[in-house]
């Protein structure tokens, strides 16, 4: 089985997210392909195989669950569809439902744009947002106003958390398994760190831990409920957002968001790839 290794989100041709990924005639059993992104070891590895319709279907596994949706492993996706079967857009089913995936060529390989699933949010409980910040080592006083912590979904269910300063940002720090109890349950697949640094312009860390992975340099699928998020609050988004991630990590990624005014519609999020190895 052929595995491809793709870092999505990428900036400047360098950093960026690895994903893997399989194109295969037929999607092996789950426990096969827990087995193979366990042995991949990126935070996500998608696998797709041809339906009759034209489209794919896709599942996403990290090393230690199966996930319903993540944004950069489809992005990686779209770049190996792209390389296999040129420019274009390919329709998705995910285990949640349909979504789409385009691919167009790039200096430094593909770029591709996904089309996330309708997005929703909610208020956070007290008690769980009190939960969260003890993890992680903020009060509330780190909490930045104008941005109510929220739960924010797009295919997947994220904690959003707006920090006032770069420099709370910095402080991310947790225990892996008291972060993957938390995380799992409340069926949370990501909690986000944001900080504005204006109105279209975002900072941000996704610690991982339901995944098995401490932090996530870049995270399309969060983004993407992100965006829905602040369209929900009323934000001032300008039908775009750009988010930087992974600075922390030496791993530098960009991510950018197109959206509209209709309340709940997908969103796109669009990056560079390119092929490792």
């Amino acid at each position: 089985m052929h595995i491809q290794r793709i870092s999505a989100f990428t900036s400047n041709g360098a950093g960026g997210n690895p994903a893997g990924v399989v194109l295969t005639d037929q999607l092996p059993a789950p426990a096969v392909m827990q087995r193979i992104a366990a042995e991949v070891g990126y935070s996500e590895t998608a696998f797709a195989a041809p339906m009759p319709d034209g489209g794919w279907r896709v599942r996403y596994f990290a090393p230690d669950m199966e996930v319903p949706f993540c944004g950069h492993a489809t992005v990686a996706l779209g770049a190996a569809l792209g390389a296999a079967h040129g420019a274009g857009r390919y329709a998705l089913l995910i285990n949640d439902g349909a979504i789409a995936v385009t691919a167009e060529p790039s200096a430094a390989g593909w770029s591709c744009t996904l089309q996330s699933r309708p997005t929703r949010s909610t208020p956070v409980d007290s008690a769980m947002l009190a939960d969260a910040l003890a993890l992680f080592g903020h009060t509330a006083a780190d909490l930045d106003p104008q941005i109510a912590p929220r739960l924010a979904h797009a295919g997947s269910l994220h904690l959003v958390i707006a920090l006032r300063s770069r420099a709370a940002l910095s402080r991310l720090s947790y225990e892996l398994a008291a972060g993957k109890r938390f995380m799992l349950a409340h069926g949370l697949v990501t909690v986000m760190f944001i900080h504005c640094t204006d109105d279209q312009r975002f900072d941000v860390r996704n610690a991982f831990a339901s995944g098995g992975v401490l932090e996530d340099p870049a995270t399309g699928a969060a983004a993407a409920a992100l965006a829905g998020m602040l369209r929900d609050i009323g934000w001032p988004h300008g039908s775009r957002i750009s988010i930087r991630q992974g600075e922390d990590m030496d791993s530098p990624s960009e991510l950018e968001v197109l959206l509209t005014d209709e309340a709940g519609a997908p969103v796109q999020v669009r990056g560079d790839t390119r092929a490792i190895g």
